[in-house]
């Protein structure tokens, strides 16, 4: 999983609490008045209805991600991740802990979904991600939450860690259209995603948010329960993506409407292969790409069980991967971690 909500959803419910209400109940999002979402126009014509069903029709000797259990979702059966057919969300709340162009002043809508494909030992959301903690739902449902976070004046709807459930997604987003939606939709992954799927969203994803989270196969499937395809498969996700959005730019308003926004979780140990990934994305994509420079790892869950992740990220080692970013010419950085920073 991608974004962090388990440890920080007490503080945003408190920050909720100390904005003003018009930004938190009351109002739809404050947006660009000339923006509407691609997705607006694949409603109009039906094809958003078309493709939603199509992917329902996949869950039924599901390929839907890397993984291509091929079983039977529809009729019950649990894929790798630990889904059926059956829609499970953990929460869905106006975020302020995902980058500053996607929270602006009413936060990012997000969506979290259970379970995950990855099943990372170092889960920071493992209750969530892979015991599947969380509640059943259908896609009325997330229509309701969706049109909900809207309506509290959010930017977006960012939904995490969403492969597993693009089916009901993209259903949702039809029905939610009809009804007024008119929101940026995050796509929040991991990056680990299949090029028939990505295909399918092609209009409808408005930002990708992709992890990238290993150059090395050997470490995927050490780190990622057996993904020795992460790295293949993730720098072919992200030129499909970057394909499809082109690079991120905040409006004027300061806020993201369209684009690809990478995220590199920096590791102990050079786990990650930082220097590596770095540079890939400097030689293939744009410059000017938006890649954020993660510091905040810390070992959770299983991690202890693994000496070279079993310890925080050192000043040292988020420097050494902030300079090599910048030596490989990316000029877009979103940098974090200290103050000196």
């Amino acid at each position: 999983m991608s974004s962090t909500p388990s440890r920080r959803f007490f503080l945003e419910r408190c920050s909720a609490l100390l904005l003003p209400a018009a930004l938190v109940r009351g109002r739809d999002a404050d947006l660009d008045p000339a923006f509407e979402p691609p997705y607006l126009k694949l409603h109009r014509t039906g094809e958003l209805r078309r493709r939603g069903d199509a992917l329902f029709e996949i869950m039924r000797s599901c390929r839907l991600c890397p993984r291509e259990c091929q079983l039977d979702r529809r009729a019950g059966e649990r894929g790798f991740c630990g889904a059926s057919a059956q829609l499970r969300i953990a929460q869905a709340v106006p975020h302020f802990g995902e980058e500053r162009p996607l929270v602006g002043r009413g936060g990012s809508g997000a969506v979290f979904f259970s379970h995950c494909s990855l099943r990372c030992v170092f889960c920071i959301n493992w209750e969530i991600s892979q015991r599947g903690d969380g509640h059943d739902r259908d896609v009325k449902d997330l229509v309701r939450m969706m049109l909900k976070l809207q309506e509290r004046g959010c930017h977006n709807i960012n939904i995490v860690t969403p492969t597993h459930y693009s089916a009901h997604v993209v259903r949702a987003l039809d029905l939610a259209a009809e009804d007024g939606l008119r929101l940026p939709l995050v796509y929040n992954t991991c990056g680990w995603e299949r090029l028939e799927i990505l295909e399918m969203l092609d209009g409808v994803v408005d930002i990708y948010l992709p992890d990238f989270k290993y150059w090395d196969g050997a470490m995927a499937s050490r780190y990622s329960s057996t993904a020795d395809t992460y790295p293949e498969l993730t720098k072919k996700a992200l030129l499909e993506m970057h394909r499809q959005v082109g690079v991120a730019r905040p409006a004027a308003d300061g806020l993201m409407y369209r684009g690809l926004m990478i995220r590199h979780l920096v590791m102990p140990n050079r786990v990650g292969g930082t220097r590596e990934v770095v540079g890939w994305i400097a030689r293939h994509l744009p410059k000017d790409t938006y890649v954020n420079i993660m510091s905040q790892y810390r070992p959770m869950h299983l991690a202890f069980d693994y000496p070279n992740i079993a310890r925080r990220l050192t000043r040292d080692e988020y420097e050494e991967a902030v300079r090599w970013a910048r030596e490989a010419g990316l000029t877009n950085l979103d940098v974090q971690g200290w103050r000196s920073w």
